[in-house]
């Protein structure tokens, strides 16, 4: 279950570099984000989660 934690952390770390380093850029791509359309987000946020899931099954065997 360690490694749970571990891979929660390193997505907080990554996901903190945008911010840190871009605080403009990264202000402007989530006013974009913002404006897209439910339908947009949600298919984005799909094929997110089938890809993280595929990517997990291949690095756990």
């Amino acid at each position: 279950m360690d490694w749970l934690w571990q891979a929660l952390a390193i997505v907080l770390i990554i996901e903190g570099i945008g911010p840190l380093l871009f605080p403009q850029r990264w202000r402007l791509y989530l006013l974009q984000i913002s404006q897209q359309p439910t339908n947009h987000l949600r298919q984005i946020g799909g094929v997110l989660v089938v890809v993280g899931i595929v990517s997990l099954f291949y690095l756990v065997r």
